[in-house]
């Protein structure tokens, strides 16, 4: 009876941190919200408004109704060894759940040790045509979806909407674009998990939370960066974006690059840099490049760059699925944003502009599923191939992007872009061809070394 009373003490005190912690953060973005309401003339105030930095401020604290109370939970939970004393249960089950993963006994090392064994076993049973075919699949179905979703995406945050009555308006709200995307995804691959036969998955669930919140922080900043820049400057650092990815890579997951690689990765960013400055026509209506332009961009290469190594870093230690990666992802990117969109009233704003203009709901409709499409492809690229192989796929994403404007559109290409073209291909092929001749030599080396033993 003693133990039992122990037991429901805890549960109260992780209830108690759970709605406190909340009802707190709550209290605090209310009051942000109502200070700036009442700017009277206060024009610094006012600006402050209107800015990305107030929406991401707001966003911010909506993203902490649930990650304070799980970080205060996760400490009491390890302090007071909750989960050592307690029984089963509902309640111990869901946080055990959370923090551990479905099986204590299952330890991160043995995992971190049996699964690049597993790995490198897979990578055996698999020809080099075999890798050729699926890597080619992955190259046509992230340009086919992320080519579409580019489109709609500049076209949602840019254009402006006319409904039947001839009335203009302009949609703003990127985080609700971010949970429409995310929780589609969250469906479809909750869906096919359903459905399908998965590997045991034994992750915590609270591992996903970080590359959930770089993920929907990414692409809140991609959007919000569309206001602020002219498209070929965020094509352009989109293109250098393999750089930063190699060196979280490092940072992460202590990975080390042959010199090949470092190489490559300048020239392949040299080589878009020079095809977005010799493609870039100057509009009318293009979005000047700002100083705020510049920091969301810089903050969209380095939350992305994190997100990729540490979804790869998850694959190698806990062996998931990619679907289950997809769902774990999108699971807590639907709980931030929607959590957000409901503490600053973003649903009723959003829902008022799509009875207003249907055309939106369509061209929202499309994006979700191009996106909820391309996360799939994502995933399997990252978990078959690695971080920096995707980042080339996207990198070269971009430069079809532009080579597909300009032959609808008739943009012109200068001998800058074509030069900057040849040296992009030049330098993947060069990656692949090293790639392939520094495996055959490890192969010949470890044959040899066997052979003397």
């Amino acid at each position: 009876m003693h133990v039992i009373m122990i037991h429901r003490t805890h549960e109260v005190i992780i209830c108690l941190l759970f709605l406190g912690t909340v009802a707190v953060v709550y209290i605090i973005t209310q009051i942000l919200r109502s200070v700036v309401d009442l700017k009277g003339d206060t024009a610094i105030l006012s600006s402050f408004e209107g800015s990305w930095l107030f929406r991401l401020c707001l966003n911010i604290l909506g993203y902490a109704t649930i990650f304070v109370p799980g970080f205060l939970i996760f400490k009491y939970v390890k302090k007071s060894s909750y989960l050592e004393r307690t029984g089963p249960g509902c309640f111990p089950s869901a946080i055990r759940l959370c923090l551990s993963g479905p099986d204590p006994l299952i330890s991160g090392d043995g995992l971190q040790q049996a699964t690049p064994q597993l790995s490198h076993a897979l990578q055996q049973t698999h020809s080099t045509m075999q890798e050729a075919i699926l890597l080619i699949f992955c190259f046509l179905g992230l340009q086919l979806t992320y080519l579409t979703w580019g489109l709609l995406q500049e076209k949602i945050m840019t254009q402006e909407y006319i409904d039947s009555g001839g009335a203009k308006g302009h949609f703003t709200d990127s985080q609700f674009l971010v949970f429409v995307n995310r929780i589609l995804a969250f469906v479809l691959s909750g869906l096919y998990i359903i459905f399908t036969r998965q590997p045991r998955h034994v992750a915590p669930f609270y591992k996903y939370v970080y590359c959930s919140f770089s993920n929907i922080m990414s692409s809140w900043c991609q959007y919000e960066a569309l206001k602020y820049v002219s498209f070929p400057t965020q094509v352009l650092a989109k293109a250098s974006k393999i750089i930063p990815v190699m060196i979280m890579g490092k940072i992460v997951s202590r990975k080390k690059y042959e010199y090949y690689e470092y190489v490559t990765a300048v020239l392949i960013s040299v080589g878009m840099a020079f095809f977005m400055l010799g493609s870039a026509d100057d509009h009318k209506g293009v979005a000047v490049t700002t100083f705020s332009g510049l920091i969301l961009l810089a903050s969209y290469m380095l939350f992305d760059s994190f997100t990729s190594n540490w979804q790869g870093e998850l694959f190698s230690h806990y062996g998931m699925s990619s679907v289950q990666m997809m769902c774990g992802v999108n699971l807590f990117s639907c709980l931030f944003t929607a959590v957000s969109l409901a503490q600053q009233g973003g649903f009723i704003h959003s829902i008022n502009f799509m009875t207003e203009f249907p055309k939106f709901v369509f061209d929202c409709l499309v994006l979700s599923v191009c996106s909820a499409a391309g996360q799939l492809f994502i995933y399997y690229t990252i978990a078959t191939f690695g971080p920096v192989v995707f980042v080339i796929i996207m990198t070269i994403r971009q430069g079809l992007a532009i080579l597909l404007s300009c032959f609808i559109y008739q943009h012109h290409i200068t001998a800058v872009g074509i030069i900057g073209v040849i040296i992009v291909f030049v330098s993947v092929f060069l990656r692949i061809y090293c790639n392939q001749r520094l495996r055959a030599i490890r192969k010949r080396t470890q044959a040899s070394s066997s052979i003397k033993v």
